[in-house]
């Protein structure tokens, strides 16, 4: 679909039933009845930034702060890889606490004791930071864009540009990194059409993952008066975001979770996500990584669920995008090749 198609869906009323049919084959085509499991630890809520709709903001004196030392997030990656999950997503605030040589150290340590993936969620920083984490074993690099308007993204992130976020994206790029990005459905000031430029940007960077979950209100945030969306255009723009974005991996999000529970997990599966995110943190530490309100936390037990009851198979991989899986597939072939010619 071109951005008129798109839009004619999203400001008509009636008409999910087609979107999300279209959708569902489209995944189907691309993935069958596989899903995607990454294993989230967040292992600080400390936050140098002060975006207006993030409960984690530097400004909230009312949340309690925590950091996790190596051996914490060490023992957490443990417990993930038990579960037979081969991607940990190590997710923060963007806190220079963990300086590059630190979460180079961190990196190495999980990649010396497992054969898993790992992806980078800790906001802004040096190129050469990104360089290192990347040499140290990093293999992916989620980095939100929360909305393609540059008026609105001045406005909700103080002192920052969308230019320069799409800059430090295009750079993790270039590095090495599969990369994620995504948007926020809802967010204050935002329009439809915004909605449907956020998937043609990912489209048109070619990124390999797509993170698009729900607007949530946050106590003590200068958002905190304003309302989540229509769960109905979430699941809308899911389902475009897999009919324009094809192969692109996509989560059904916490956020969605948190909004409408497990039914619409269900639904975000039916509108085209392929990938849950169960949540590894620990209860004690997970209550204070309150990026928005109500945070309810994706575990094993609801997911296996999901999966028996929608005819779902969990895939014991690392998940990767199709297009990375087969490139990644060739060049091992085309490797095996050379040794045995030898």
């Amino acid at each position: 679909m071109e951005k008129k198609e798109c839009f004619e869906y999203l400001k008509n009323e009636g008409n999910s039933n087609i979107l999300m049919e279209k959708a569902f084959l489209q995944k189907k085509a691309v993935y069958g009845d596989k899903v995607f499991i990454r294993g989230i630890i967040e292992f600080s809520n400390f936050c140098r930034k002060n975006c207006l709709y993030c409960g984690i903001r530097r400004d909230n004196d009312n949340l309690p702060r925590y950091r996790m030392d190596i051996n914490d997030i060490l023992e957490r990656v443990n417990i993930i890889v038990n579960y037979d999950i081969k991607t940990v997503v190590l997710q923060a605030g963007e806190d220079l606490f963990y300086t590059r040589e630190l979460l180079c150290k961190i990196i190495k340590e999980i990649k010396k004791k497992h054969d898993i993936a790992i992806t980078l969620c800790i906001g802004e920083r040096d190129i050469d930071d990104y360089k290192a984490f990347f040499d140290a074993g990093a293999d992916r690099f989620l980095m939100k864009h929360e909305t393609s308007n540059e008026k609105v993204y001045e406005k909700l992130h103080p002192g920052e540009t969308l230019k320069g976020r799409l800059k430090l994206i295009e750079a993790l790029k270039k590095i090495g990194f599969q990369v994620g990005s995504g948007n926020i459905i809802g967010l204050p000031f935002t329009k439809l059409e915004d909605y449907i430029n956020d998937i043609f940007l990912i489209r048109d960077l070619d990124l390999d993952m797509a993170g698009i979950g729900p607007f949530m209100p946050t106590k003590n945030t200068p958002l905190e008066g304003y309302q989540s969306p229509d769960i109905d255009l979430v699941f809308k723009i899911l389902a475009i975001a897999r009919i324009v974005l094809k192969d692109v991996n996509i989560p059904a999000t916490t956020a969605l979770f948190s909004l409408g529970g497990i039914s619409a997990l269900e639904s975000a599966i039916d509108a085209g996500a392929n990938v849950f995110m169960p949540n590894f943190t620990g209860e004690s530490l997970r209550k204070n990584y309150r990026i928005y309100d109500n945070k309810s936390p994706i575990n094993m037990e609801i997911i296996k669920n999901i999966a028996e009851k929608r005819g779902l198979k969990i895939v014991k991989s690392k998940g990767e995008r199709r297009k990375v899986y087969a490139k990644n597939n060739e060049s091992r072939k085309e490797k095996s090749h050379l040794c045995w010619a030898s």
